[in-house]
């Protein structure tokens, strides 16, 4: 191939890389900011004398928006694996866009009660009900697309643009506590970011519009309905949850150092919340770098050596790190223990991505990575900052998340395990039964 033909095909592929991730990047915003404003969100709707309890009423309806997420990856995925890869798209940053809307026009509880923590609560499940299917869309869109031998380096970039997604919202959380008074954030200006979110919109409808249908979706005869669908993952049930639970450590660790990681300093650890939200940028930055290069290494070494590797640095270092950085709650500190779970998390979601489109069957691809995925989100990721915010407050160990981090650890080491050992009992089979 010649110099300007690989140009053009680069090219190319960086245009539907850009198509796809950016509808990634405006969900993955707006779900998130939830978690980095979670204290004015809950001074907002959810007051109470009792900071803690305010706090985790806050968490809850964070949490529930992940429980609606297994209902979406269900109904949304399976239509997106019936209707094709760039419709499904489409509906679900609709979605979300109605769920980001209705959170920031509702008024506060002091304006209209009981009201305002309901009609909140109703958009955070419209968003976790979007998200169920959107990573899993996108994921096996960029898989499908992938060049032979590069599977890994193109998924990695589905979560390369929650990256920058979160270094947007940060950098917007830096900027607002520089030009606001804490009265004011605490009053509107958290709303800002996500007005932000629904302006831009319209640009990420247009940019999705002209997505063109993957080939290997196109070439295939038949889609499965919905019936047929659960109907196949039923029936595939042990690599669902299997799946699941290779994802745990992925998204555990995520909502940790990324979602969690603003409460955590502000409120855990003392530190002001420029502080907090900067080394939570800088983490983003890091992310970026990494998910790429774990991509790579694992279509260079394979999937396996890389999420075993991964998973067995985090069950023996994520509470030496925590526990570190509880000794010496300061901005280095933080940032330095961050960033080695940031290069933990990248390296191996890196590897886990293309992992999980493999696994799963072609028929139900979307359906099979957006369920396991978004259990795993429910149960383990969404759920991390109320967990960590418990155990801290029931064991007196301001390290205590990374318990938590490690069992999730250990869950997705013997998932991955399980699950290759099942890969190579298949392969031998089918060499068996050829020869």
């Amino acid at each position: 191939m010649s110099a300007t033909a690989a140009t053009s095909v680069f090219r190319a592929r960086a245009k539907v890389i850009l198509q796809v991730t950016s509808g990634n990047f405006l969900e993955q915003f707006d779900f998130f900011l939830f978690g980095f404003y979670a204290t004015y969100i809950a001074h907002t709707f959810f007051p109470s004398e009792n900071e803690f309890a305010s706090l985790m009423m806050t968490f809850a309806v964070f949490g529930a928006g992940f429980l609606m997420r297994p209902v979406g990856a269900v109904v949304l995925g399976a239509w997106i694996d019936k209707v094709g890869r760039r419709k499904g798209l489409i509906g679900t940053l609709s979605i979300m866009a109605m769920g980001t809307i209705l959170i920031v026009l509702v008024p506060g509880y002091q304006t209209i009660g009981l009201w305002a923590p309901a009609l909140v609560l109703c958009g955070r499940l419209l968003q976790g009900f979007s998200a169920g299917a959107e990573l899993g869309g996108v994921s096996v869109y960029l898989a499908e697309m992938a060049t032979p031998g590069r599977k890994g380096f193109y998924t990695s970039w589905q979560s390369a643009s929650q990256q920058v997604s979160i270094m947007v919202a940060a950098s917007l959380g830096y900027l607002l506590n520089m030009l606001l008074s804490e009265s004011s954030l605490h009053q509107w200006g958290w709303r800002i970011p996500f007005a932000i979110g629904c302006l831009i919109v319209p640009f990420i409808f247009f940019l999705r519009r002209n997505l063109n249908e993957t080939a290997e979706y196109s070439e295939r005869k038949e889609h499965p309905t919905l019936g047929q669908s659960l109907t196949i993952l039923l029936a595939n049930w042990r690599v669902v949850i299997a799946g699941m639970l290779m994802v745990a450590m992925t998204t555990t660790a995520f909502y940790l150092i990324t979602v969690y990681a603003p409460t955590f300093g502000k409120n855990v650890l003392l530190l002001s919340a420029s502080d907090s939200l900067l080394v939570t940028l800088l983490v983003a930055i890091s992310n970026f770098i990494w998910l790429p290069i774990g991509g790579m290494l694992s279509d260079r070494f394979g999937r396996k050596p890389v999420l075993v590797s991964m998973t067995l640095l985090a069950i023996f270092t994520s509470w030496p790190a925590l526990s570190l950085l509880a000794r010496m709650p300061d901005f280095a500190m933080m940032l330095s223990v961050l960033l080695w779970l940031s290069f933990i998390y990248g390296i191996y979601n890196g590897a886990m991505i293309p992992a999980l489109t493999e696994i799963m069957p072609k028929s139900v691809r979307v359906a099979g990575f957006s369920l396991a995925y978004s259990l795993a989100t429910a149960l383990f990721g969404g759920f991390t900052p109320a967990m960590s915010t418990a155990l801290i407050k029931v064991t007196g160990d301001k390290a205590a998340p990374g318990y938590w981090m490690s069992f999730a650890a250990i869950c997705a080491l013997l998932a991955t395990l399980y699950l290759y050992q099942r890969v190579s009992r298949q392969a031998l089979k089918t060499q068996n039964s050829l020869g």
